[in-house]
């Protein structure tokens, strides 16, 4: 019963994760801390249930960047530029996870999960940077529809390395920073912010999970039993993003994050 619960999790969080770029850490991490017990039979370590998340962020993130690559709608070139300082701040990120006590990482934690879930309710309402930033970017989608937006180096690049840390600190993706970011900054379409912050995802979560690997900090079996899920999930998300604009879902994740976020920072008070 345990092992099919912990299935459907990595459903659950690669669809979520993948509608609106997020990666699925961001419920994975906390569920595991929360729930390890439970599930496994013993407490899962912060350090292990992010390494745990990293893993799985890999299958998620490929599986949804493969079903994005094919309505045309993943930027490479921008999210290369993103990689350069968002993947190796994701591994010295992971490589400071387990010198964090337990408890000031829940409640780090819960207060990041907090300010995202603030970010995620008040992002809609928010207008778009009017600024005509250096370099002007398209992209035509499977469709033929063509897409324009701008950034300059420095900010894409400044972006990447404060986003890339947290993600492979937390375990949690990073796309719930990427994609509002990119969407308000620069002006991306949200489905093109999503679809190319997926791939950055795919490629920080590979060093931020072998930093992991390297440091002992990864259940093999809880990855081998997270993946087939984060896998389905991954593909559905990607698919109803294409079919629907999500809102309903992103209310669910918000109050979701919520919820986590306050069991996290309880706890994490009550031990200091």
């Amino acid at each position: 019963m345990e092992w099919i619960i912990l299935v459907l999790l990595g459903i659950a969080a690669a669809t979520f994760g993948s509608i609106v770029g997020l990666g699925g850490g961001i419920i994975i991490v906390p569920m595991l801390m929360l729930l390890g017990g439970a599930l496994t039979g013993a407490p899962i370590e912060h350090a292990t249930a992010v390494g745990v998340s990293l893993c799985v962020l890999i299958v998620t993130a490929m599986a949804s960047t493969m079903t994005f690559m094919r309505r045309g709608i993943v930027d490479f070139r921008s999210a290369w530029l993103l990689f350069i300082t968002s993947g190796p701040a994701a591994a010295a990120g992971s490589a400071l996870t387990g010198l964090i006590q337990s408890n000031y990482f829940q409640l780090s934690f819960g207060l990041l999960m907090l300010f995202m879930a603030i970010l995620l309710i008040v992002r809609d309402r928010l207008k778009p940077f009017s600024k005509q930033w250096p370099i002007a970017r398209s992209i035509t989608d499977a469709s033929g529809q063509v897409h324009a937006y701008s950034y300059s180096i420095g900010a894409i690049l400044c972006i990447g390395l404060a986003v890339g840390f947290i993600s492979g600190l937390f375990g949690i993706g990073g796309g719930s920073l990427f994609v509002p970011l990119m969407v308000l900054l620069f002006r991306f379409p949200p489905h093109v912010a999503a679809a190319t912050s997926m791939f950055v995802i795919f490629l920080s979560a590979i060093l931020g999970s072998a930093t992991h690997a390297a440091l002992g900090e990864v259940d093999w079996l809880l990855v081998a039993v997270l993946a087939p899920g984060a896998w389905i999930g991954g593909k559905l998300g990607a698919r109803i993003a294409a079919r629907m604009s999500g809102k309903g879902l992103l209310w669910l994740l918000r109050i979701t994050l919520l919820i986590l976020a306050l069991q996290l920072i309880v706890e994490g008070l009550n031990f200091l």
